[in-house]
This record gives structure tokens, sequence and C-alpha cells, in this order.
């Protein structure tokens, strides 16, 4: 219980039923019992990461007045530079060592959904740096591919028709952050962690770590261990959405970052999040008599939303003016 499970998805790629099978069988068995996984075989490339690392690297050394130009707090649908304390993801502890970067699917601002007001849409807000939006852009379309790749797997695991997840993730909510950690000598005080303990909110995560380490996920007995840095690797995760899809049948895990000492973390997680409307409620084949579904039937946004209130001072305050 002191591993995660690597996972080969190469042969998702391949016109093999049989392989695709491998896969799902592998992948339902890490998120029965750990709700993580390490995934090789995909199709980002090494030359990818480092380029969005150094963009990363520059961004974040950029001074605070830059920095907030693009300030999430001033945005009505939660794109842009998140400042360090800007976030609190357990309670019982100071609000997180980190300063981020959000981006999502871009609608520009005639957009139907943006004109309406709907919660969650609108434009991405980028920095004023060159190559940086043509880069993101492209990441982000290539990071909802690859997590959709990953969606028609598990619906293989939990028997469900092949595309359910592709009819769902139109015009997603899916999000693409940059994270930075400072070291952990820089905290406010003992207990500030770079991330608090944790789930994630929605279907999926991918993470891209650097090599600093500081990941933990909390196994079935309670205890916490090390998730460390594996190279040419993501660490996929299970959120609170499909824990909801699948009446717990796969776990949406806890999980912490502890700020390495002396050295700067580097992350970059992609949460997989279906178009705003989808409801979420229980999957046939995951309820029978003896177990029956085991949460009220909720839509993508409203427990978006509602994850972000707990999570976000500025979201329990009186929307701010759109930037």
């Amino acid at each position: 219980m002191n591993q995660l499970p690597i996972i080969d998805i190469a042969p998702l790629y391949r016109a093999d039923p049989g392989g695709h099978l491998d896969v799902a069988r592998q992948i339902d068995h890490a998120c029965r019992e750990w709700g993580f996984f390490y995934i090789t075989g995909h199709p980002i490339s090494a030359e990818r990461l480092a380029t969005l690392t150094d963009y990363a690297r520059r961004f974040f050394a950029q001074s605070a007045d830059e920095k907030l130009r693009i300030d999430i707090t001033r945005s009505r649908h939660h794109r842009g530079y998140g400042a360090i304390a800007t976030e609190q993801l357990d309670p019982s502890r100071p609000s997180d060592l980190k300063e981020t970067f959000d981006m999502g699917f871009h609608m520009p601002a005639d957009h139907p959904d943006v004109l309406a007001g709907k919660p969650l849409r609108g434009p991405n807000r980028h920095p004023d740096m060159d190559g940086w939006q043509a880069l993101m852009e492209s990441h982000y379309r290539d990071m909802q591919d690859l997590a959709c790749t990953l969606l028609r797997a598990i619906a293989l695991a939990l028997g469900i028709e092949r595309d359910f997840f592709d009819k769902r993730f139109v015009e997603p909510i899916s999000v693409f952050r940059m994270i930075h950690y400072p070291p952990r000598n820089t905290a406010s005080s003992d207990d500030q962690q770079g991330a608090g303990a944790h789930t994630d909110y929605g279907c999926v995560t991918l993470l891209h770590q650097d090599q600093a380490g500081g990941l933990q996920v909390q196994n079935v007995r309670g205890e916490w261990i090390d998730a460390p840095p594996i190279e040419g690797t993501y660490v996929v995760n299970i959120g609170d959405m499909m824990a909801r899809w699948s009446n717990d049948r796969y776990k949406s895990t806890p999980h912490r970052v502890v700020s390495p000492l002396g050295v700067d973390r580097y992350s970059m997680p992609f949460f997989a999040e279906p178009h705003p409307d989808t409801e979420i409620s229980c999957l046939p084949g995951c309820h029978d008599a003896q177990n029956p579904p085991r949460y009220a039937s909720t839509t993508c946004s409203a427990y978006m939303l509602s994850r972000f209130a707990e999570t976000y001072a500025y979201r329990r305050t009186e929307q701010p003016l759109a930037l």
C-alpha cells in the first residue's frame, strides 16, 4: 500500500480492443484501490513540458504588480493569477503557500453563454509574454484530448457507452493550472503547507510535477505516502464528480503538497471537468438495492461553485467586477 500503480496507456492509441480492455482493467483496479495512479505512454512531449516549465518560472518571477494585472479575484469566471494564500484547501490550516495561474475553455466576450452571465464562462486572461497565449491554448486542447482518452477507458471499465464522457465534455469547464510553491522556509507558520489536504472537485486530474517532490497521497489505512516524481509520467487522480458518478466505486482520494526545503516547486495540473450543465448522478451499474445512490443529483456548475465558495474567500463575498 505504499506504491502507486504505473499504467502504460500507449495501447489506447492503437486499434486493438484487447489492449484497450487491458488498460481499462488496470485503471479500474487503481481507481478502486487508490484513486491515484501514474500514466506513461501519453503523447505530451518532454520538450513541451520543458517549455511550459520555463514559461512558468518566468511568469512567477515577475513583480507582484505585473502578475496582479490578471488578478483572479477580479474575475467573474475564475481565470488569471492567484497570489500566495489566495486559496485554503484545508480549513484547519493556514491558507496555502503557493501562487497560481488558471485558464479554461476560452469563450469570447460575445459568446451567448458569456453574454448570459453564466458562471465559469468567459475569455482567458493571459499575461503579456511573447508566445505565452498560443502555447497555453494549444496545450489546453492537447490536455483535454488526453483526458478524454483516459475517460473513454474509464467508461469501458464502468461498463457504460464508450462515448459517454465525450458527449459531456463539449465546451467543458476543464482548467489548466500552473503552480509555484516557494521553499518551506518562506511559510508564515509551521502549519502552512504548500497545498492543504483536500480532494479534487472534478472528474479526473492529470498532474505534471517537477523533480522537487512534495506530493503526498493518503492510502486506505489513512497513512500519508509520497508520490515522487517519475520521469515521463503524469500522476492521475479521481475527483469528487467521478466519485459521485460511480457511487464511490472510484475513490476521490485526499492528497496534499508539503513544500520542499530550500527549493522552489513547479507543477501543472489539468482538471478535467465537463460542460457546466452536465447532470452528475449515479451511473447505471453503480447502484442496486443493496448499494443505493449515495449522493443527490446535481450539475457540474452547481457543485463546482459550492466547492469554490469553500476554498476561496473572494468567492464567498459579493462578485467582483470582471476584467
